[in-house]
């Protein structure tokens, strides 16, 4: 029978924690099949990861088109009809397609459904949130009022799964593309990714672009995964801060009104301050870590 699922992986360097990730996916669910994409590939370890591991399709390129062009090309491969989102940094602990599946069947009209993701702490990353407005300015996962009171109502609005009952299912603005199903036919009817997003904030392009065509996108805790956050960004620290703020701003001037574009030089300016004072905060800068860090 051919498998319900392709599992997409996007890979940059973080080759342990790859191989983990695939033996994780070979425990729990042996049947999926596995595509991997390799920007920057090092030929003599990404040959040894695809020796031990045979069963999976190794796609090595020498170029970083960024995380949604390499998502795009593994998904231009997969033969499945669900669509699985995996940072190579990404365990599972237990078996979690079928729940995934069956979160998309039980809801009407939806095609995205993301599902709970722990940092290695076992602290609960907020991975299901609203799409950002002003508001995300100031209680966003990473903002200062969030860090000092994350159980204010400003963060609680913005992040839509930080007080969600751990059995049941709630429809959402966007999930994280760290862990994330998605339909294979409407993943392909929006045009995959946009790839104008080197990395961040495109699954929460995806996820508005599909909501625009009539789907939902959905949380489901009852499927879980842990998540060592930040591995093949830490190879590129800087570029990666940097991703994260001209992919916010993209993300505002695309979706934005005619009103948010004639602020856009405020918003420019905002960002601008907010990533030069990240870059001076330490020596390696903290990345944000939400929006599929690993695949660049």
């Amino acid at each position: 029978m051919a498998p319900p699922v392709s599992v997409l992986i996007v890979g940059y360097h973080a080759y342990d924690e790859l191989d983990r990730c695939l033996a994780s996916l070979a425990v729990h669910e042996p049947g999926a099949e596995v595509i991997i994409v390799d920007h920057d590939a090092d030929a003599t370890r990404g040959s040894a990861l695809a020796a031990s591991h045979p069963g999976v399709t190794y796609v090595a390129r020498r170029t970083n088109p960024g995380f949604g062009a390499g998502v795009n090309d593994a998904a231009r491969l997969a033969t499945a009809p669900m669509l699985l989102f995996l940072n190579p940094d990404v365990e599972l602990r237990t078996p979690v397609v079928r729940t995934l599946l069956a979160s998309l069947e039980s809801h009407d009209h939806a095609a995205i459904v993301g599902g709970r993701i722990r940092e290695a702490d076992g602290s609960l990353q907020a991975s299901a949130r609203r799409f950002p407005d002003l508001s995300t300015a100031f209680g966003g996962r990473t903002s200062w009022l969030t860090r000092i009171s994350p159980d204010n109502p400003i963060s609680r609005r913005n992040l839509s799964n930080s007080h969600v009952s751990p059995d049941a299912a709630l429809k959402v603005d966007w999930v994280s593309g760290a862990f994330t199903m998605v339909r294979a036919d409407v993943f392909r009817e929006l045009g995959g990714f946009d790839e104008r997003f080197f990395m961040y904030w495109e699954d929460s392009d995806l996820c508005l672009r599909a909501l625009r065509a009539g789907w939902t996108t959905m949380y489901e805790p009852r499927a879980e995964v842990v998540h060592l956050t930040g591995r093949s960004s830490r190879h590129a620290p800087v570029r990666s801060l940097m991703a994260f703020h001209v992919s916010a701003f993209r993300h505002y001037w695309k979706h934005g009104s005619m009103l948010a574009r004639v602020l856009a030089p405020v918003a420019l300016a905002g960002l601008t301050a907010r990533f030069v004072i990240r870059l001076a905060g330490s020596r390696r800068p903290s990345i944000p870590d939400g929006v599929a860090p690993s695949a660049e």
